[in-house]
């Protein structure tokens, strides 16, 4: 199915580095959404119905997937209509974009599906901050709307591939990350012996309880936790930030796009695990080692305004701006 403004997104991404690019009408096809709601709130099944009722009658099928318990979405008088479907490539196959309703951790999940079968997210925040999700939940009507009369623009954001590899070079796992890979250590006894790696090139050893690596869209989440610095989206690069590091230098560290950043453990050390977006894991024994570099495959995210990142940034940690006079101009 050809899905309307997003192939031509994905060209001009490619061309010309347009992160921007308008959302187009093409082909008269049957329109279809997924959408996927956070289910163990109960107030996130009226919203997602009430999303659900106006695709519908804007003249998009939808299908409905549920990020916890099915059986409530099953049970509901409205939701219960649709075509339902579990974590599966095929929930999002065909469709023209992936509607969330939920905070940061239903959002990850949904990309994973989307990101399979590269078709454009949308998050719609029902959670605390949110930082994933375009808007608001007092928004979401006028959403739904924009997605009905295609009135949004797609951009693309950097993922990155994660490969584990024994102590002989044996592949143990591969993954993605939108928000950061994390290597943590399993044994809270005692501290988790690492190398860091940058470019085939030692960086620094020392005892920790993990190492992030991060994208800038995941700069907010998980590696800002640890000390990390906030990244804009349209920048690309690498972000690498320790864990409660025993050394000198636990500097965070921004490295090219292009570079392969990797983290070694000592052999006598404790099991660790890979850990993607917080849900995806990949077990790595003592004296393994995992590789990160820039994903081949970014997620096509859905934007419906052109609100600058600085905003976004002052409203989600509700930033102090008193005082501000701006440029005269």
């Amino acid at each position: 199915m050809t899905t309307p403004g997003t192939d031509h997104a994905a060209d001009q991404g490619a061309d010309t580095g347009d992160k921007g690019t308008e959302a187009t009408s093409g082909a008269k096809t049957e329109r279809e959404v997924l959408l996927v709601a956070h289910t163990g709130v109960h107030e996130n099944l009226g919203l997602a119905a009430e999303a659900a009722s106006r695709l519908q009658k804007g003249g998009i099928n939808v299908r409905v997937m549920a990020t916890a318990d099915p059986a409530p979405v099953a049970r509901h008088e409205i939701l219960g209509r649709f075509k339902r479907f579990g974590h599966t490539k095929e929930a999002a196959t065909g469709v023209e974009m992936v509607i969330v309703l939920g905070g940061d951790g239903t959002f990850l999940r949904a990309a994973d599906i989307a990101h399979s079968a590269d078709v454009p997210v949308l998050g719609i925040n029902m959670g605390h901050i949110g930082f994933l999700a375009e808007w608001e939940q007092e928004s979401l009507q006028e959403a739904v709307d924009r997605v009905i009369n295609r009135d949004y623009r797609i951009e693309d954001r950097m993922t990155l591939s994660i490969t584990a590899r024994d102590m002989d070079g044996r592949v143990l796992g591969t993954g993605w990350a939108l928000n950061e890979c994390s290597v943590e250590n399993l044994n809270r006894q005692g501290v988790l012996d690492t190398i860091l790696e940058v470019d085939e090139r030692p960086v620094s050893s020392f005892g920790c309880d993990g190492v992030l690596v991060s994208t800038p869209t995941g700069s907010t989440a998980y590696a800002f936790s640890a000390g990390g610095p906030v990244l804009w989206p349209e920048l690309d690069a690498i972000l690498v930030v320790t864990s409660n590091a025993h050394t000198l230098f636990s500097r965070p560290l921004v490295v090219s796009p292009n570079s392969m950043v990797a983290v070694e453990t000592n052999p006598s050390t404790s099991p660790a695990t890979v850990v993607m977006d917080g849900f995806r894991q990949i077990h790595m024994p003592p004296g393994a080692r995992v590789e990160i570099r820039r994903g081949p495959q970014p997620v096509r995210w859905v934007r419906l305004d052109s609100a600058p990142f600085t905003d976004r940034l002052v409203h989600k940690f509700r930033l102090p701006v008193t005082g501000w006079r701006g440029p005269r101009h």
